[in-house]
């Protein structure tokens, strides 16, 4: 059954099939499933989106403006974002330009202007496609299988991705060039594969309480079982390494029904 969505303010209609009860976020049953952002500042059309999305086996979050767009984004990894351009405050071209200076996160635009000019500005500004609504929810689905499978073949034609950077916090160095991390006497300790992608998670985000599932889907992605409880096991041997007193760590602290947060502050290079 496809339900014909009226939009307000300058929107037009949206085709979406309903489905069952909406479930926005992270879906613990489809821990390979692609994460959507869907970005719209109609409460209506992000869920009916995300119904859709979720029918068809993807995880999905919503946002109904840039501030919150850029709360899910430090909150999670984030696989592709369907942006709106008529967005209350900073509108979806400006946040598409931003989003492009500092992430190669694939957008869709969406939009109720099918004017060539406004198609043509959205793809100078960065999108990699643009569906103007009224839209079906198949040719949705299909645009984002694409545009998901051409930024995984330039992903592996570009393997170089992104330039390495040096984190300073506390008494430590981290570089994500070599992969090292490096005290201020000048020893090297070693990291496992783990340890080093939980710590770049943290030290990207200093001073913020990430939960453990938060821990778990931005360090290992797709890769992440939902029942794995291994981030405890990581920040252990983590503590063990950078804490003065393990028993008494001060650099990654319990938030207790919380998660975990990295203290100090960080600097970048």
């Amino acid at each position: 059954m496809t339900r014909l969505v009226r939009c307000g303010d300058g929107h037009n209609s949206t085709h979406i099939p309903r489905t069952g009860v909406l479930r926005l976020g992270y879906i613990p049953s489809m821990p390979s499933a692609p994460h959507i952002l869907i970005v719209d500042d109609h409460r209506e059309i992000r869920d009916l989106v995300a119904r859709a999305l979720i029918k068809e086996g993807f995880r999905t979050s919503v946002a109904a403006d840039g501030r919150a767009m850029r709360k899910v984004l430090a909150d999670g990894r984030i696989d592709l974002i369907l942006l709106d351009l008529m967005l209350p405050g900073e509108d979806g071209l400006s946040l598409c330009r931003s989003l492009r200076a500092e992430s190669n996160i694939p957008i869709i635009m969406l939009t109720a202007k099918g004017d060539e000019l406004d198609r043509v500005i959205g793809l100078e500004m960065g999108a990699d496609d643009y569906l103007p609504k009224p839209f079906g929810s198949r040719e949705l689905v299909a645009r984002i299988k694409a545009v998901l499978r051409r930024s995984q073949e330039k992903a592996v034609a570009d393997p170089s991705g992104p330039q390495p950077r040096r984190y300073h916090f506390d008494r430590w160095h981290l570089d994500t060039g070599t992969r090292e991390l490096h005290r201020q006497d000048g020893v090297t300790i070693p990291l496992s594969t783990g340890e080093y992608d939980l710590l770049v998670v943290m030290v990207e985000r200093p001073q913020r309480v990430l939960s453990r599932d938060q821990l778990l889907d931005l360090a290992r992605g797709r890769a992440a079982n939902a029942l794995d409880r291994s981030i405890d096991t990581q920040v252990s041997r983590l503590r063990r390494k950078l804490e003065h007193d393990p028993s008494d760590p001060k650099i990654i602290k319990t938030v207790w029904g919380g998660g975990y947060v990295f203290t100090p502050a960080v600097s970048r290079e």
